[in-house]
């Protein structure tokens, strides 16, 4: 297949246009790095890109959590005017086959049980609570401690943040185009991703690579809240393989799937701020109490829909793919 990768030259777009490449495929990269005529908002040198592909994936987008609502209109033309664009592109050009790059970000919170209540869905988290330390959400209906699990796809979706909010309309807005044209739509929803060429220190990059950063200046990383924040670090290379897995497989017509996609096994922030620590060989990692409003406190995936559906399973374990990450540069921001 000839697959038109938006961001292409991107951390997870450069992963996902080498997997294409092993796999036989023709990749063809349109992202601003490598020319700032590649935009998704522009119709013209989207349709120019589309001519005589088969399929796209669709990385590009502004990443991070934003700054409030003062960026919002540039998220949104970004993440959702970009990809309404590359959408009636491709329904005018005949494209039927989308694979989206989702976000766990779309479920806020992840799955919670009260020993009381069962599966209860807890709200944002209180400044005040958060100020004096008490990190972990309580049960809304009798204010229990509750117990993490992880999130299926079939969870509501609850956006926390501006970035969160585009990409669930991205979803909305792949499912209407499939549903129009007939289309092939498939969302991987991303957990926290990391590996070789993630960018320095940037929002969506987050933790990982921040650590990494530190521990390259010398530096303790600085983990926020307690350390025990439950994540799915799942390595770039399982993702970029997802992608094709995605779109070799082919889902049916007239409808978006999702597809949660991460390791499978829960770790914490504190955990791999320990672990590359160990294999950088760098200070220990110093937990400050500190937290970003808008941060969920446990989002952890559950992926058995995609391994079990498209036979998709993750390589690269966590120390393993920790340890390569400790020793690998992090690309300049």
């Amino acid at each position: 297949m000839r697959v038109l990768v938006t961001g292409g030259a991107g951390f997870i777009g450069s992963h996902v246009v080498d997997a294409l490449q092993a796999h036989g495929h023709e990749p063809v990269v349109y992202d601003v790095r490598e020319n700032p005529a590649a935009d998704v908002r522009d119709p013209v040198a989207v349709a120019r890109a589309l001519a005589g592909v088969d399929a796209v994936c669709h990385q590009a987008a502004m990443v991070g959590l934003g700054d409030g609502v003062a960026d919002a209109a540039e998220y949104v033309s970004r993440n959702d005017l970009g990809t309404a664009v590359l959408l009636a592109a491709m329904a005018e050009a005949g494209v039927r086959r989308l694979v989206l790059a989702g976000s766990m970000v779309v479920y806020g919170e992840g799955r919670y049980e009260c020993p009381r209540h069962g599966v209860v869905r807890p709200g944002p988290r209180d400044v005040a609570d958060l100020d004096a330390g008490r990190f972990e959400p309580a049960c809304p209906v009798c204010g229990t401690e509750l117990s993490p699990g992880l999130v299926g796809e079939d969870a509501p979706a609850d956006p926390r943040n501006v970035y969160a909010t585009t990409k669930l309309a991205q979803e909305h807005l792949a499912a209407a185009w499939a549903r129009v044209t007939d289309g092939q739509a498939v969302s991987l929803r991303y957990h926290n991703v990391y590996g070789p060429r993630m960018p320095r220190d940037t929002p969506y990059a987050g933790v990982a690579s921040f650590f990494r950063s530190a521990l390259a200046r010398g530096e303790a990383p600085r983990v926020f809240e307690d350390g025990r924040q439950r994540r799915d670090f799942v390595h770039v290379r399982d993702v970029a393989a997802a992608n094709v897995t995605a779109l070799e497989a082919g889902t049916r017509g007239g409808a978006l799937t999702a597809y949660n996609t991460g390791s499978g096994e829960p770790h914490t922030v504190g955990e791999m701020a320990r672990a590359l620590a160990a294999a950088h060989g760098g200070p220990e990692p110093l937990v400050t109490g500190e937290y970003r409003l808008g941060d969920v406190r446990h989002i952890t995936a559950d992926s058995a829909r995609l391994r079990a559906e498209l036979g998709w399973k993750p390589q690269v374990g966590f120390e393993e793919g920790m340890a390569e990450f400790a020793r690998a540069g992090i690309q300049g921001a």
